[in-house]
């Protein structure tokens, strides 16, 4: 066994590099600013009631200025960071600008129609209905180009409570109950993507103006939902992963599989793709089979073959370049027959060099002295193939753990590969980073599998006759 540290990936900003999100944004404004084709003024459309329309425009303006991180004499200041202000002279560089004329209200009288609903599907869907309306209206009547809807306190829990299921659950399926799955989040964002302007879905309480000890400090809010909001709305990235001009261009693929709705029809394969910048092409594959062996899912060489190519036919059209090597990461084991199939697929579409890895959970632990978690970073060899891989665990530039539970690390299994195992793992801790929903940069999965899984969460609500949106903007 052997285990060294990997160093924090430094990230790509507007004037300057950084390792985190928050200061680079800070010091070197976002990535985008140099390249130009990014909007300055972002019109924001908004749906709520009365009350929360006015919480939301008190928030966006508070927003606007400098706010002071809620711990100010902090023993982890890299940690709690003020924020810098969304406005053209700090870092984002640009305005939100939000009009009563691009706003729609949500009746009380609506709300208290829907919570007397006994049905569960029946009052989401409902509730779904009622929001669509009003971002259709906006989408097709106004000149916005992001969509905030709030949800009222009042109605939250009664949309919004159903507990989240593993995906090993979701594949397995362990719950044999008949019911439909109805997520108030996924269905909203299915229903309303034909209209092509992303939404953004918060909860009233967290528009709240001061820090509350059950929610994030207002500093760490406002970085998570400008972040957020600026992506959907200019399609850019605030910021990158730096290149490295000794390798060849490259792009991720995130491979998933979700159940449909009822959880009775078979899985259904997609692929996500990313190249440095963060471009995306989101498809929908086709359903495919579980092994009776292993109960896992797999792609039969054609389903295998097809995926891939449309997605670097789609990736070329949308990009205007063909990468030279190609990184497939997969949160389950690659069969012969998607192997067979991929390779095929990248052959034709002219790919030099292709990285087959498996990225799984693992219940397997390290401590260091003092039962404190492990770096971030850290890389444990087992042999040639195999590799643990912490993504989450004590951050030297946080000077702490800021987790809650004792983090795990990830299982990567290389099965093919012409990059070193260090450089694969390297991949991998710099893709976590890449998550435009948070500005905290421990995240434990690589964009690659955490898209691919959001998007299947989505995809599920939309029938085989709608055409997904290629965006990542709209998944998230």
């Amino acid at each position: 066994m052997k285990l060294q540290y990997i160093e924090e990936p430094q990230l790509e900003f507007g004037t300057g590099n950084h390792i985190c999100p928050r200061a680079g944004i800070s010091k070197y404004n976002v990535y985008d600013t140099k390249i130009g084709s990014r909007r300055t003024k972002i019109f924001v459309g908004a749906i709520g009631t009365g009350e929360t329309l006015s919480k939301l425009n008190n928030w966006l303006t508070k927003c606007s200025q400098y706010i002071f991180s809620s711990k100010p004499n902090s023993d982890n200041p890299n940690l709690d960071v003020d924020f810098c202000g969304f406005n053209l002279e700090s870092g984002f560089k640009a305005n939100l600008n939000i009009e009563e004329i691009n706003t729609r209200k949500i009746k009380n009288s609506e709300i208290s129609k829907i919570k007397k609903i006994p049905n569960w599907n029946e009052r989401v869907e409902n509730t779904v209905d009622l929001y669509y309306r009003q971002v259709k209206f906006l989408a097709q009547n106004r000149n916005v180009d992001v969509i905030v809807c709030t949800i009222p306190n009042e109605l939250y829990d009664y949309i919004a409570r159903e507990k989240e299921k593993t995906e090993e659950e979701t594949l397995n399926h362990e719950l044999q109950d008949d019911k439909v799955e109805a997520n108030f989040r996924r269905a909203l964002k299915a229903k309303t993507m034909s209209f092509g302007k992303p939404i953004q879905l918060i909860r009233e309480k967290n528009l709240s103006l001061e820090s509350n000890k059950d929610q994030q400090d207002s500093a760490t809010r406002a970085w998570n939902f400008c972040t957020a909001l600026y992506f959907k709305a200019n399609k850019t990235v605030p910021w990158k992963l730096i290149n490295n001009i000794n390798q060849p261009s490259t792009c991720f693929v995130g491979i998933g599989f979700y159940r449909s709705r009822d959880k009775k029809i078979l899985n259904t394969s997609l692929a996500q793709i990313f190249d440095e910048l963060g471009n995306s092409v989101i498809l929908r594959g086709t359903p495919v089979d579980i092994n009776k062996d292993d109960r896992r899912p797999y792609l039969k060489s054609e389903q295998a073959y097809n995926l891939l190519k449309q997605a670097l036919y789609e990736y070329e059209i949308a990009l205007s370049n063909s990468p030279a090597r190609l990184v497939l990461h997969k949160s389950s084991k690659y069969n012969e027959d998607e192997l067979e199939g991929f390779r095929q697929a990248a052959e034709e579409m002219r790919i030099n060099s292709i990285d087959f890895i498996t990225i799984l959970d693992t219940k397997f632990r390290l401590f260091r002295d003092g039962d404190y978690p492990p770096y971030r970073g850290t890389h444990i060899e087992l042999d040639s193939n195999t590799h643990l891989l912490y993504t989450r665990g004590s951050v030297k530039y946080y000077q702490t753990y800021p987790g809650k539970y004792i983090p795990q690390p990830l299982e990567i299994r290389i099965v093919e590969s012409d990059e070193s195992p260090n450089t694969i793992c390297k991949e991998i801790l710099g893709l976590t980073k890449m998550n435009w929903n948070n500005t905290q940069f421990d995240g434990k999965y690589p964009i690659t599998i955490k898209c691919a899984k959001n998007v299947g969460q989505i995809m599920k609500y939309l029938s085989k006759n709608e055409q997904p949106q290629i965006s990542y903007s709209f998944y998230m």
